[in-house]
């Protein structure tokens, strides 16, 4: 038994010794590398299925923040298609609104024209007229005579000479209005006068059956009919009718719109050719849609109307009764098994109710295709995270086989201070490149990591502010934008769209507003007698409020300059109405002419106007038109003015201009003035009108150079040849 435990002994003692003779730095070195190898087994075993797992749930977060996306991104956009809608269906009635009140307007002048007749002496009119068998050289500005089936009036009734009179005015205000088919009077004698002229009604027409002439004899202001057939061939279309109590019984003063005009100027303007747009009185009746149409209907059978409440959608009849109430909103509505939304407004001036219904197939279209760049983008997501995944694990199996303990110690001491925070941070970026702005980074590192966690917070931050910011802006930029387009519209359509040729007379006009649409105006008027009236005004302010305003203005000067010579009576007349008008603090500066070429006479008023300037002799002389002086149009109820008057001569130029003109700075805050306006006027005397306009716009845009165009410009220059 000693034997035996003596030679195990023996048998140990190298290994013992071996160990017992290294120095204590070796054998802390030589345990350490130990444990470090086992260690670095189990962390290796364990990290190869770790590194997996972190892959599959770095994909799954990835999957589940692109649904996420997807979501918001839906309802983001229905929220905002909805606003948008709605805001189109409310712009859209205003604009209706607007359109039918001027057409109101225009009846109410008519109207005030008859109820003039009845006391005075009969006017001659300047507009022929024609029975249906004429042959008239120009229609437009000729008027039909109709007498109905059992009428005892002739051409030499005193009511017959009477209502002549209207003629005038009935082509002036179908010329002013370009949403009218045509402008007509009757009378419970059959007398009928309607403008333009036309030969397509029949013989046994008698106006004062039709249904807009008796509703308008029941009632005591304009009053607007269902759609019915034209019996003068324009097809479908509705009319406003107005009743005038005079000494021959009652006449009726009438106008028509064509649905195909509501459809164009109304409907289709809406959403630019896409979705559904319609027109609802105050009995679900509608009044016009896409798809509205006379089909075989003639003008002597009642036309056929379709009505909500006959629906048998009770989606759409309850939305019918929403609108038929007057209110404003938005349903959702499931026609033919699509889901649609329909936004709805009222026309109030007209009792009655626009609506524009859009599938919200086409809402969502674009969701459709963020969904699937967002689902491309997640599965190119996860292959990038399990292509990353192995190579990973690639590279630890070599540093794990090349450097063993030494790269094991320093991939633990690097996993605690670097990967970590790395980690997170990439983390951080994949939320935020997802649209997650709300990921808050949390490292407490006490380095540079900290550090840059906090920028990172800070920049998402910041960047949901400046994203949040800008869809607000973009939203405000598309609504001005919008609105600009309807103003520079309205005013564009506004201005002539070139000078009238007149005998002896060279004429040129132009205007460079200041913004995106100005307050400034010309016009150049027909007035009987061969004659000419020639505005130019300017409105008090900006925007789309100027334009309006500028609009309304140039209508009433149109109306009474084409029926009165007296440019003093055309202001006087002008300026009651605008100030009766008196919904706004807005006024107009008007400087009116009449130019007669035969007796080669200006006659002319100035309502607070630039002094225009006239260029005489040889050497030429300028002076200054200072007669007619009176205050801004808008102002005060009663203008008294005295007409002033020029005795025209050969060569004559007579230059009319806005302060937009003499109050151009230049960068170093000059003023243009009136003094190099009459030195440019005198240098350019001899040179043809509209190349007068062309050099001053171009000299005033070099002058001001780089400044902004600081106020509206606009010219009318005349010579006598």
């Amino acid at each position: 038994m000693f034997l035996t435990m003596n030679k195990l002994s023996d048998t140990m003692t190298p290994a013992y010794s071996f160990f017992k003779s290294m120095s204590v730095r070796q054998k802390i070195l030589a345990i350490f590398l130990i444990l470090s190898v086992i260690t670095l087994l189990i962390t290796g075993i364990v990290a190869f299925y770790t590194i997996g797992d972190i892959g599959n749930n770095a994909e799954k977060s990835s999957q589940d923040l692109g649904r996420t996306a997807i979501n918001k991104s839906q309802v983001s956009l229905m929220q905002e298609a909805e606003k948008d809608l709605q805001r189109i269906a409310s712009d859209q009635a205003e604009i209706t609104d607007v359109i039918f009140f001027d057409t109101n307007i225009e009846m109410e002048i008519l109207t005030a024209q008859a109820e003039s007749l009845q006391n005075n002496q009969p006017l001659i009119p300047n507009v022929h007229s024609f029975p249906t068998g004429a042959s008239p050289g120009d229609p437009l500005n000729s008027t039909v005579v109709i007498l109905a089936p059992g009428s005892s009036v002739t051409s030499q009734s005193d009511e017959y000479r009477t209502l002549a009179g209207m003629d005038d005015l009935l082509m002036a205000v179908h010329h002013a209005d370009v949403d009218m088919a045509s402008v007509y009077i009757a009378t419970d004698s059959g007398i009928m006068r309607s403008n333009p002229w036309n030969n397509r009604f029949e013989s046994d027409y008698d106006p004062r059956i039709r249904n807009w002439y008796t509703q308008a004899k029941s009632s005591s202001s304009v009053v607007w009919s269902k759609p019915y057939v034209d019996a003068s061939g324009n097809g479908l279309l509705i009319t406003g009718s107005h009743a005038v109590p005079t000494k021959y019984g009652t006449w009726v003063i009438a106008s028509d719109i064509t649905i195909e005009t509501i459809r164009q100027d109304i409907l289709n303007l809406a959403l630019g050719g896409t979705g559904y747009a319609v027109l609802l009185d105050s009995g679900g009746n509608v009044i016009s849609s896409p798809d509205l149409s006379a089909g075989n209907t003639t003008w002597n059978e009642a036309f056929a109307l379709n009505n909500v409440f006959d629906d048998a959608n009770p989606g759409l009849v309850e939305t019918g009764k929403k609108m038929v109430a007057g209110k404003t909103g938005l349903d959702h509505v499931w026609i033919n098994g699509q889901e649609t939304y329909i936004a709805f407004a009222p026309v109030r001036s007209m009792n009655w109710s626009f609506a524009i219904a859009k599938p919200a197939s086409q809402v969502l279209a674009p969701s459709k295709i963020v969904e699937e760049e967002i689902r491309s983008a997640t599965q190119i997501t996860g292959e990038q995270i399990d292509a990353r995944t192995i190579h990973i694990l690639g590279i630890f199996a070599g540093l794990f086989c090349v450097l063993l303990i030494i790269v094991i110690i320093l991939s633990v001491m690097l996993s605690k201070i670097i990967t970590r925070p790395v980690e997170i941070l990439k983390q951080g970026t994949v939320a935020i490149g997802n649209g997650d702005l709300d990921y808050h980074l949390t490292i407490e590192t006490g380095d540079e990591f900290e550090a840059l966690a906090h920028s990172f917070n800070s920049m998402a931050g910041d960047l949901k502010k400046n994203i949040e910011h800008l869809r607000r802006t973009t939203a405000e930029k598309e609504r001005y934008a919008k609105e600009m387009e309807i103003a520079k519209e309205i005013q564009d359509n506004f201005l002539p769209e070139s000078p009238p040729a007149i005998p002896g007379i060279e004429l040129a006009a132009a205007t460079l507003p200041a913004m995106e649409i100005g307050g400034d105006l010309y016009d150049f008027i027909p007035v009987k007698g061969n004659r000419w009236g020639i505005a130019i005004a300017d409105v008090s302010g900006k925007g789309v409020s100027a334009a309006l305003f500028m609009a309304l203005s140039r209508t009433l000067i149109r109306i009474t300059g084409s029926a009165e010579a007296d440019p003093s009576v055309v202001l006087q007349q002008a300026n009651r109405l605008i100030f009766e008008d008196g919904r706004s603090s807005m006024f107009i500066t008007v400087f009116y002419g009449v130019l007669d070429p035969e007796k080669m006479t200006f006659t002319y008023g100035n309502a607070g106007h630039n002094l225009p300037l006239l260029v005489r002799g040889d050497p030429p002389e300028i002076r200054i038109l200072e007669g007619g002086r009176c205050i801004a149009l808008g102002v005060v109820p009663e203008i008294k003015i005295a007409p002033g008057e020029l005795a025209l001569q050969y060569g004559d130029l007579i230059v009319m201009y806005t302060d937009g003109v003499t109050e151009a700075f230049n960068p170093r805050d000059e003023e243009f003035g009136e003094a190099r306006l009459a030195d440019f006027i005198r240098s350019h005397r001899d040179a043809p009108v509209q190349e007068i306009i062309d050099d001053l716009i171009a000299e005033l845009r070099t002058f001001f150079g780089n400044a902004p165009q600081s106020d509206d410009i606009t010219l009318v220059v005349i010579r006598v040849k």
